[in-house]
């Protein structure tokens, strides 16, 4: 399922930030992505861990970085300072686990997305991320997991969703090895979907 969203940024390169909490796999894939792209430039990388490793991806992408708290996040504008100081045009997040405050939402709108590690709406909202999502998913024994790109509203995991793609899970099948296959779904399609949206 695809909603491909008009853009109005023809003929002007368009800034990406992306936010991560952890590792930064996926920041790292959609950088690859976009590295020979002359309309996207993945322009920034957030996170809201000092110690996150996203934050060592960065520096070899040679990618600026910029971290904050949680507390910073929810109750000021630092955030939103940065951003606008890089002209960031669209916002991605990319393994990023905190809600996303209102005034950010009003600022970018229609103009934040988000990657979810289940068929959504099942196993989304506070506390479903990465092996908790996969855990509840082996321990109901479904059939079928997948993946989620997601609009952003102020509310987890509840924008309208823009693309999903599935992956069968076996009988045998461990939390381990559907986030095997969870991943591999991630790679392949989110930085597709990011610029599909985009162009």
């Amino acid at each position: 399922m695809m909603r491909k969203k008009p853009s109005s940024n023809i003929n002007k390169i368009i800034r990406i930030a992306i936010f991560a909490s952890g590792s930064g796999s996926n920041a790292e894939n959609i950088a690859d992505y976009f590295k020979d792209n002359t309309e996207v430039d993945i322009a920034l990388i957030l996170a809201n861990k000092p110690d996150a490793y996203v934050l060592e991806r960065a520096k070899k992408l040679d990618i600026p970085s910029f971290v904050f708290s949680g507390k910073e996040f929810r109750s000021s504008e630092i955030v939103l300072d940065k951003l606008r100081e890089n002209k960031i045009d669209f916002v991605v997040l990319a393994g990023f686990m905190l809600l996303v405050p209102k005034y950010l939402v009003e600022a970018f709108p229609d103009k934040i997305i988000n990657i979810h590690p289940a068929l959504l709406p099942h196993y989304g909202g506070k506390g479903m991320f990465g092996d908790n999502v996969h855990k509840a998913v082996i321990a109901n024994k479904e059939i079928k997991s997948g993946i989620s790109i997601h609009y952003v509203n102020e509310r987890y995991d509840e924008g309208n969703i823009i693309f999903q793609a599935e992956t069968l899970i076996e009988s045998d099948d461990t939390a381990e090895d559907l986030a095997t296959k969870i991943h591999a779904l991630e790679y392949k399609h989110f930085p597709r979907v990011i610029e599909e949206v985009l162009i």
